[in-house]
């Protein structure tokens, strides 16, 4: 699915220099590659919600990175930004996995400082995430694949070994 996750990118990254809207740049990229059909389907979705709750996604960039205004990052940084809560926000994708996906790629495009960034900003809209979830009682279990021990719950398991 990482294809996928790179025409996103790519075409939202083309777009910034606004020559054409990401829709007509993904199609155009689609249909010169081969991508197979779950990757093209993850590259629509991210796309079209990139570019349906762009204000709302830049909003949410700016709350969680204060020191980071959209307006002041790098092109590729916004797009990577952008996609990223975008599959996050909107998607089949368990949370760790397009979590993990979108650093790897910050990393690849941008650079260290980027990852950095882009793991502080989906780690916090992670946490936010689930704290506005209700708890879930013994008779619910747990729904949640991206719950993590807490930090003293790790140290008491690490003084055990």
């Amino acid at each position: 699915m990482r294809a996928g996750r790179r025409l996103a990118l790519a075409a939202v990254f083309e777009a910034e220099f606004g020559q054409r809207t990401p829709n007509a740049i993904l199609e155009r990229q689609l249909a010169e590659t081969e991508a197979d059909p779950g990757a093209r389907d993850l590259a629509r979705r991210i796309v079209a919600e990139a570019v349906a709750h762009r204000d709302t996604i830049d909003a949410r960039i700016e709350r969680l990175a204060p020191q980071f205004p959209v307006v002041q990052l790098a092109r590729m940084d916004r797009a990577l930004l952008r996609c990223a809560l975008s599959e996050v926000l909107d998607s089949g994708t368990p949370p760790r996995v397009a979590i993990a996906e979108w650093v790897e790629l910050a990393r690849i495009y941008s650079g260290d400082p980027m990852r950095r960034l882009m793991n502080g900003v989906l780690g916090a809209h992670a946490r936010e995430s689930t704290d506005q979830a209700s708890t879930p009682n013994s008779e619910e279990g747990v729904r949640g694949h991206d719950l993590r021990a807490s930090q003293e719950d790790r140290r008491r398991a690490a003084r055990r070994r």
